[in-house]
């Protein structure tokens, strides 16, 4: 996946939006206000959360998978995409994200959310 497909993927789940919080370089998806990818438009990379566990094995799995740039690493990885092809892992490794940040919002906020 490129960057314009990964954007399209988020924007494609539920409550998404897009923004550059930081910089004009990092684009953040939110789902309400809460982050669950970022990408950097100029290293083509990724920080995605993930549970504890799961940031593990995708390190020791795929080189292309790293410790976190500028986050938690016990929460959080950076996908290098240019060494990243499993389109379809990428996919769930987003999704993935999305549902982790769901699932620690509060009842209001999924309510909301399932109202959108």
């Amino acid at each position: 996946m490129n960057i314009e497909d990964v954007r399209k993927y988020c924007l494609s789940l539920n409550g998404t939006n897009e923004s550059f919080p930081f910089d004009d370089t990092t684009l953040v998806f939110k789902v309400l206000t809460k982050m669950y990818c970022l990408v950097s438009l100029n290293e083509k990379h990724l920080n995605i959360k993930a549970k504890p566990e799961d940031v593990i094995s995708l390190q020791e799995e795929y080189s292309a998978i790293i410790p976190a740039y500028h986050m938690n690493k016990k929460h959080w990885i950076t996908i290098v995409l240019d060494d990243f092809t499993d389109d379809l892992l990428l996919k769930q490794i987003i999704e993935n994200s999305y549902k982790l940040v769901i699932s620690g919002m509060t009842k209001k906020n999924k309510q909301l959310l399932g109202n959108l």
